[in-house]
């Protein structure tokens, strides 16, 4: 094709040539400028292949990045005592805790996530480890954030102490006691329980942010008490004036547990049968009806890129007797703690006022990348 096109020009030319000789010069010019012609419009490929000054090298338009949906939240804690709603975890000793989290955005206004988190703890019912599973969406509106989802406690490794039940509970029981060592206070070997909840933060700007919160279980601790428990939350952004990107903010937390009662494995006795708390009988055969009460927590906290350093103190309303009915705290010693649901006088120190110092990283695929 590319050569019949190229006899053709040149057939083309000699025609043109064939002029008169008064006509040569200029018609040559004609001639020349046909044959050019017709010759870049026979051979393309020549033409393209030349780069010219004024003819610049063509460049690939840049192709857009391809955010992926997916996203992965970690990280890692520790910190001088694990307090969940006012009340210690640890036995006021020291805790490690670390998380995992999948996420899917399905677009810019809903969020989808599933996690696994693990903390250190030390249960009455000799337990060494929480691991919680949970899962849920975030729709946000504008300043409004919204979280709704479940939780799995789960509390492996535990044991039953309680002489009034047949089989391990009976054979794990302190022979004087009926229960605990020294104490008496009953326990079950599994404490798993699980909640559904609902949360919502409101950013009124850079610098303050509130919310609140509510959890509801059927049965707290795997007691067979239903639990609901209703927070409010605040935060404020201090102005930056630390040296080193160092941010820091004030925040405080507030809640109310509304406890039920227990099923009749925690059932204590009573003043009249001269016993410590242990085994079912007297007046409280049914159950304990759990003491509902009140916490809040207010801290000071620094963060630089993602780490974190959080100073915070916790407390209740809790009193000894009614803090060690609700939570069997194998630390419990007799000091005339006396209660309804404590009639032993037993009383501990696990609801009480502390302050905890919590060093943590958070991460996400981004900020590895």
């Amino acid at each position: 094709m590319r050569k019949t096109l190229v006899l053709t020009a040149s057939a083309a030319v000699g025609r043109i040539a064939q002029i008169a000789p008064g006509e040569r010069k200029p018609r040559n010019k004609i001639a020349l400028a046909a044959t050019l012609a017709l010759t870049c419009a026979a051979v393309p490929c020549f033409a393209a292949d030349i780069t010219t000054k004024t003819q610049p090298p063509l460049v690939s338009p840049p192709v857009s990045a391809v955010v992926s949906p997916w996203d992965i939240a970690f990280g890692s804690a520790i910190m001088s005592d694990y307090v969940f709603r006012g009340i210690t975890q640890s036995n006021r000793h020291p805790s490690v805790a670390a998380y995992f989290e999948p996420r899917y955005n399905f677009n810019d206004s809903l969020q989808g996530y599933l996690g696994v988190s693990g903390e250190s703890i030390s249960f009455p019912n000799r337990a060494a480890a929480e691991i919680d599973f949970y899962g849920g969406i975030r729709p946000t509106f504008g300043k409004l954030a919204l979280d709704f989802g479940a939780w799995e406690y789960w509390y492996p490794g535990g044991e039953c102490f309680n002489a009034a039940v047949p089989g391990d509970c009976t054979a794990n029981a302190d022979p004087i006691t009926g229960g605990l060592p020294i104490n008496g206070n009953v326990i079950k070997a599994d404490l798993s329980f699980w909640e559904i909840y609902g949360k919502a933060t409101y950013t009124v700007n850079d610098q303050f942010s509130f919310g609140g919160s509510v959890n509801w279980s059927p049965s707290v601790l795997n007691s067979g008490a239903q639990g609901t428990f209703l927070a409010g939350t605040a935060k404020y952004n201090l102005p930056t004036v630390l040296p080193g990107g160092i941010g820091w903010f004030i925040s405080a937390d507030v809640g109310h547990w509304f406890l039920g009662t227990t099923d009749s494995f925690y059932c204590v006795a009573a003043f009249n049968t001269g016993l410590l708390p242990a085994g079912c009988a007297g007046t409280l055969l049914g159950g304990v009806p759990y003491k509902s009460y009140t916490t809040w927590d207010v801290g000071l906290a620094f963060t630089w890129k993602q780490f974190s350093l959080d100073l915070r103190y916790y407390d209740t309303d809790l009193n000894r007797g009614n803090c060690n009915a609700f939570t069997s705290a194998q630390n419990a010693r007799f000091d005339g703690s006396f209660t309804l649901i404590n009639p032993g006088g037993f009383g501990t120190n696990w609801c009480s006022a502390t302050f905890v110092a919590k060093f943590s990283v958070d991460l996400t695929l981004g900020n590895l990348k």
